[in-house]
This record gives C-alpha cells, sequence and structure tokens, in this order.
C-alpha cells in the first residue's frame, strides 16, 4: 500500500510540474522575441512605432509572424509590413538570421547597386548633369510639334 502511495505521489508530482512549464506559443512571446531582436538595432527607434504582430504560424521549434510597422501617430496606411522566422530557445523565441536573398540580403544590395541590363543592341542613357541630354541625342525644341 506505501508503495503504490509512493507512485501515485510521484505521477502528480509529475504531472503538476509538468503543468508549469511556461507556454510560450502565444502571439505575445513572439512579440517579445522581435522586440528583443530589433532593440538590437541602435539606428531604429522603437518609441517612435506602433509594432502590431498580425499574424504568427507555429511550426515545432519555430515560428513564422508577419508585423506590422506604423509611425506613431502617423496615418495607419504609412506603414510597413515584415515577414520573421524565429526559433524556440530555451523559454523565449529567438528571430532566425535572414539569408543573403531577400529584401534585406546581399543579393538585393547588389541588385539595387547594378545598373538593369540593355536588350541586345540598345544602349541605356546615363544620366547627365542638369538635365543635359546625353551624346547623340537629336536636338529637342521647347515648343511642343504640331
Amino acid at each position: 500500500m506505501v508503495k503504490q502511495t509512493l507512485i501515485v505521489c510521484t505521477l502528480l508530482a509529475a504531472v503538476s510540474l509538468g503543468g508549469c512549464r511556461k507556454n510560450i506559443q502565444t502571439d505575445e512571446a513572439v512579440r517579445q522575441g522581435i522586440l528583443s531582436y530589433l532593440s538590437q538595432n541602435k539606428n531604429l527607434s522603437l518609441n517612435a512605432m506602433d509594432i502590431e504582430v498580425k499574424q504568427v504560424t507555429f511550426r515545432g521549434q519555430e515560428a513564422d509572424a508577419v508585423v506590422v510597422f506604423k509611425p506613431k501617430g502617423g496615418d495607419p496606411a504609412s506603414g510597413m509590413s515584415m515577414s520573421y522566422t524565429l526559433e524556440r530557445q530555451n523559454s523565449g523565441w529567438v528571430v532566425k538570421k535572414k539569408a543573403d536573398t531577400g529584401p534585406h540580403g546581399a543579393a538585393a544590395a547588389k541588385a539595387l547597386s547594378t545598373p538593369p541590363a540593355a536588350a541586345p543592341g540598345s544602349q541605356i542613357p546615363m544620366p547627365t548633369p542638369s538635365g543635359a541630354l546625353p551624346p547623340g541625342h537629336p536636338p529637342m525644341s521647347a515648343e511642343p510639334k504640331k
């Protein structure tokens, strides 16, 4: 009888301790992980923004979140949204580093700094100072043609 009581008590203790584990599969826990990540960027003024987690999808040890950033007191239409992938670490969520692709990766930076390719046989006009026409451009008149 004592042995059965001891087994029952052990099982109850295990169940009650398991129930004390913090549930971090919540939007608020994901929001805290994102805020922690963003606070590491000294160029961001988080106090000037409203940050809202719009959607979270949990996948085991990972979570995908869509976050909307809006200026405080500004036009809600002037906001932007970002997607983040987070991974569960200890008792919280940590934003995973993005690959070198996508809107903030090296591939996008290279694309923005590289001029577009011209179609075969065509030339890309180069910018000229003070509105001057590129070399070889026919003269333009101030009056529209009739």
